[in-house]
């Protein structure tokens, strides 16, 4: 108990550290630039005591919780005893023997982007600006889709160990020409949408399931192998909002000629 206490106030500290440069930015601006005095100063400085004290809290839940179970479950699912009972264990990796490792990391991408603050912030906000016509579940459920094709794709990378920038290049080639084949309106959306997922809840997970996978599977590096999951959970719900905002036009419109020829 005393380790954790300490280990808190250590965390604390540096956590001060690092959001002075922001409070030196922001105060900078407001009293150097601007040269008005803040109307709540003292509702601003509790602000900023309570992020600080939630980042704490955060840094050192990841560091105990997050991180360690990512691994943990990474090692479990790649155990040759789990994955081979007591059948011989082959030579080579068979990306087909890892069915449950791509069912886990579409699981878990799936959950931490529905539960991500950040989406659910733009969902709320592309729904108000737009009058209603863009579903906030609608879309945190098509980044979620996205962000759990994209880490379950990246596993299957790190199982395969195929070069990453393949995978890059041809996603990225998909959304353009998604981009040209979309509206106007969604695009920018579309776009944002694939920056959300990588933050506070989707990050820490994602990034301990590839270095945990890599530190595991025969043959993988944690270093070239590891990292690279967090692009493919930027680069699919790109692809998935365009496509939900693609096959919603479409059906509007085949809506919109059925009611022309009754």
């Amino acid at each position: 108990m005393v380790d954790l206490i300490l280990h808190l106030g250590v965390t604390f500290l540096l956590t001060i550290r690092d959001v002075i440069p922001i409070a030196v930015v922001i105060f900078g601006f407001q009293y150097l630039v601007i040269r008005k005095p803040l109307s709540n100063l003292r509702g601003i400085a509790m602000g900023f005591f309570f992020v600080v004290l939630g980042l704490t809290f955060f840094l050192v839940g990841l560091e105990l919780a997050l991180f360690p179970m990512g691994e943990i479950m990474a090692t479990q699912l790649t155990d040759p005893a789990f994955l081979y009972g007591e059948a011989d264990v082959p030579d080579v990796v068979r990306w087909q023997d890892y069915g449950w490792v791509y069912v886990f990391a579409a699981s878990i991408g799936f959950a931490t982007t529905i539960a991500e603050p950040s989406l659910i912030a733009v969902a709320i906000k592309a729904n108000q600006v737009s009058g209603g016509g863009i579903g906030v579940w609608g879309l945190r459920i098509s980044v979620a889709i996205g962000v759990a094709f994209g880490v379950a794709l990246g596993t299957y990378r790190i199982v395969t160990g195929t070069p990453l920038h393949w995978y890059i290049i041809v996603g990225y080639l998909i959304v353009i020409v998604q981009t040209l084949r979309s509206d106007r309106m969604i695009i920018p959306l579309a776009y944002d949408s694939g920056g959300v997922t990588t933050s506070t809840v989707t990050v820490p997970l994602v990034a301990a399931l590839g270095l945990g996978l890599a530190s595991t599977i025969p043959g993988r590096s944690p270093l070239l192998d590891g990292f690279g999951l967090i692009a493919f959970a930027s680069l699919c719900p790109i692809i998935a909002v365009m496509s939900y905002a693609q096959i919603t036009a479409w059906r509007q419109r085949l809506a919109r000629e059925k009611r022309s020829t009754e």
